[in-house]
């Protein structure tokens, strides 16, 4: 199952590209505390590549992943300094990075149908492998409070020439999200119509630092990236490589 066909991938970076702008400056502040003020960043669900471009134009080299195409594309004309690839960050090599970043629940969906909390652990297993001896992995996810009240939920976002409407639904005994996704993008004098499902794995705060300790990290819980705090539901990590680790 892919997400973000050409559609809702337009209107994520014309609509939701002020998250990851806004979480810029705190995501810098965190890789140069730590060093690393050059190399190379994998950012994993690269989305449109906004988060990519500003790495560019700060000086670091970057490789971008994402299971859409259309965001691929999207990507490729946004950051052209940017390397990208089109495949599930769950099965795709990493090669040796300074950093890996996961920006906007990227690591909750469930485009990928091998995806679950064992594919996770092994996920950071590989991003501890291929990161250098003090490198970092900063991530944000969706825990069991990214949907309150009982019943259904309807959000709604409207631009200069398209609109979303969505509508939430929560599984909580298996703690998955659901949100039906209607789009409308300008198309002439009319509105073009398209529907996407997106389901995202719900994982404790708790839980996910402890696979990632049990990887190898160092973890620290994040309340926000600098001065952009986290909505209710969203947990970031800091994950710090040992700089003493040598191992390949």
């Amino acid at each position: 199952m892919r997400g973000y066909r050409k559609d809702l991938a337009y209107i994520h970076d014309a609509g939701h590209s002020g998250y990851v702008l806004s979480a810029a400056p705190g995501l810098f502040r965190i890789l140069r505390t730590h060093g690393i003020r050059r190399g190379l960043v994998v950012d994993v669900g690269c989305g449109s590549g906004r988060w990519a471009r500003e790495l560019n134009q700060a000086g670091y080299e970057v490789i971008g992943i994402d299971q859409s195409a259309e965001m691929i594309r999207l990507a490729r004309r946004i950051a052209p300094g940017s390397t990208f690839v089109n495949a599930s960050f769950l099965q795709v090599d990493l090669p040796e990075c300074d950093s890996v970043t996961a920006i906007g629940e990227v690591l909750n969906y469930r485009f990928d149908e091998s995806s679950n909390r064992r594919s996770l652990l092994r996920f950071f297993r590989r991003v501890y492998r291929a990161l250098k001896p003090g490198g970092v992995f900063v991530a944000d996810l969706a825990g069991p409070g990214r949907h309150s009240g009982k019943g259904p939920a309807t959000q709604c976002a409207a631009g200069r020439d398209w609109a979303v409407l969505s509508r939430v639904t929560l599984d909580e005994k298996r703690r998955i999200l659901c949100r039906r996704i209607t789009s409308f993008v300008k198309a002439g004098a009319l509105y073009r119509r398209g529907e996407e499902i997106h389901y995202l794995h719900l994982y404790p705060p708790a839980q996910i630092a402890a696979d990632l300790k049990s990887s190898g990290f160092a973890v620290r819980v994040l309340s926000g990236y600098g001065r952009i705090r986290f909505p209710k539901g969203i947990t970031g990590v800091l994950a710090v490589k040992p700089a003493g680790d040598r191992k390949p």
